[in-house]
C-alpha cells in the first residue's frame, strides 16, 4: 500500500509538472497586438483554384475603394479570370506553345481586364456554374489545357476559324457569360461605367515593384516569372526601399497587394498562422551550389517546421534574397494582401496579411509575416504610386 501510494504521488507530481509545463509552453506562442489595422473587406476562399491573384488584387482594390469612401463590396474574381482565359489562350497559340497557359496570374492581369473590360460585382457573376457552392476548377483547367494544345499541335498548318470561339464557349460554360449590363442598387451599368460610375477606381493610379540585383535599380523590366504571361512591367528597387515603399504605404493608409513563395519551412500554414525566416533555415553561403545541397533551406518537406515561440530570424539581405530567386527556391507561388501591423510578445513587428483559404487558421484566415519573410520571399507588391515616398518617386519617374 505504501509503494502505490508512493506511485500515486510520484504520478501526481509529474502531472502537475507537465500542466506547469504545458501551460509554459502554451504561454509561448505567438501572441499579436496590433498596430494597425486598415480597412478590408472579409476573408474569402479560392478553395480548388489557383486564382489567389485575382482573389487577393481585387481585394486590394476593394480597399482602395473603403479608402476613397466608396461602399464596402465584393468584387467579382472570377470576372477577371474568365476573360485571362481567353486571351492567354490567344498568346499560347501564338507563341506555338512557349508560353504559360494555366490558371496563374499576377497582378496586373486584373488592371488589364479593367481598362478594356470593367468589372462587376461578385453578387453579379459568382463565376460558379457548375454543380458546387465553392470554386473548383480542376476540371475546367485541365479541359482548357487540352484544348489550346489540341489546336497548338494541329497538323494542317492552318487554325481553324472557331477553335476560340469553342474555348470561350467552355470558359462561360464553367463560370457563366459576362453581362453586357446588369442594375445594382437601383440603377443600370455596364461592365465599364461600373468602374468610373460607381467604383471610382483609377488603374493609372497603380504600379508593381519588386527588388532583384539582375536588373538595373528604378528602372522596369519584364518580371521572368511563369506566372507573367502577359508580360507586363515592374519597378525596381533595392531591397531596403522595397520595404520602406511598403512601410510608407501602410502608414500612410494604403493596403498593399502582396506576392510571395510560400513554399519554405518558415511559412506555416496550419493553425500557427505565421511566416517566419528562423536563422537556422537559411545558409550564410552564397554559394548556389552550396544553397542546393542544404535540405533546411530546400522545399522536400517544406511544411514540417513548427515553432511554437517567436524566435530569431535571419538577416535578410539583397544578396542571400537574389541567390534563393536564382536558384528558383524563390518562385512566384501565391498572391495575398497586406492590410496591416501587428507585434508579437518580444515586440517584432510583422505584418497583417489577409488571405484567400477561408478561415483556415487560428487567426480567422489571416496570417502574420515577419519583415524578413516579407524581405526574403516577396516577388512583387502592387501600391498605389501616390504611397510612395517623393524621392523614390521622382527616381522611377512616377
Amino acid at each position: 500500500m505504501k509503494l502505490q501510494k508512493s506511485i500515486l504521488i510520484v504520478l501526481a507530481v509529474f502531472l502537475y509538472n507537465l500542466s506547469i509545463l504545458a501551460q509554459v509552453t502554451k504561454n509561448e506562442d505567438y501572441k499579436f497586438t496590433i498596430i494597425k489595422e486598415l480597412a478590408h473587406t472579409p476573408v474569402k476562399n479560392q478553395y480548388h483554384t489557383s486564382t489567389c491573384w485575382s482573389f487577393s488584387g481585387l481585394s486590394f482594390f476593394e480597399s482602395e475603394m473603403l479608402r476613397l469612401g466608396k461602399p464596402e463590396i465584393a468584387l467579382s474574381e472570377m470576372f477577371v479570370v474568365n476573360y485571362c482565359y481567353r486571351y492567354k489562350a490567344q498568346k499560347y497559340i501564338r507563341m506555338k506553345g512557349n508560353t504559360n497557359f494555366g490558371p496563374g496570374g499576377i497582378f496586373y492581369d486584373i488592371i488589364d481586364v479593367i481598362n478594356k473590360y470593367g468589372i462587376v460585382p461578385e453578387q453579379i457573376y459568382p463565376g460558379i456554374k457548375y454543380n458546387e457552392d465553392k470554386h473548383d476548377h480542376g476540371e475546367m483547367d485541365e479541359v482548357l489545357k487540352k484544348m489550346v494544345e489540341a489546336v497548338n499541335e494541329n497538323k494542317s498548318n492552318k487554325l481553324s476559324s472557331v477553335w476560340f470561339d469553342a474555348l470561350n464557349k467552355t470558359v462561360d460554360s464553367y463560370l457563366g457569360e459576362i453581362p453586357e449590363k446588369f442594375d445594382y442598387k437601383g440603377h443600370t451599368y455596364t461592365p465599364k461605367s461600373f468602374v468610373s460610375d460607381y467604383c471610382g477606381i483609377n488603374t493609372d493610379n497603380y504600379v508593381q515593384i519588386t527588388s532583384f540585383s539582375h536588373h538595373p535599380y528604378y528602372e522596369p523590366f519584364i518580371l521572368e516569372v511563369p506566372d507573367n504571361w502577359i508580360w507586363s512591367n515592374f519597378y525596381n528597387v533595392s531591397l531596403d526601399v522595397m520595404q520602406q515603399i511598403i512601410d510608407n504605404s501602410l502608414d500612410a493608409g494604403y493596403t498593399v497587394a502582396w506576392a510571395a513563395d510560400v513554399t519554405e519551412k518558415g511559412f506555416v500554414t496550419a493553425k500557427k498562422g505565421i511566416a517566419v525566416v528562423p536563422e537556422s533555415t537559411i545558409s550564410d553561403s552564397t554559394d548556389i551550389e552550396s544553397l542546393k545541397k542544404d535540405t533546411l533551406l530546400g522545399k522536400k518537406d517544406s511544411f514540417s517546421f513548427n515553432p511554437d515561440k517567436p524566435l530569431k530570424e535571419k538577416v535578410i539581405t539583397q544578396e542571400n534574397r537574389q541567390i534563393a530567386f536564382d536558384n528558383q527556391e524563390t518562385t512566384d507561388d501565391h498572391g495575398m494582401h497586406i492590410i496591416g501591423l501587428a507585434k508579437d510578445q518580444n515586440g517584432m513587428i510583422y505584418y497583417k496579411v489577409k488571405n484567400s483559404w477561408g478561415n483556415y487558421n487560428n487567426f480567422d484566415g489571416y496570417f502574420y509575416a515577419s519583415k524578413s519573410y516579407v524581405r526574403y520571399k516577396t516577388t512583387s507588391i502592387m501600391v498605389n504610386k501616390n504611397a510612395i515616398p517623393g524621392n523614390i518617386r521622382k527616381k522611377l519617374g512616377l
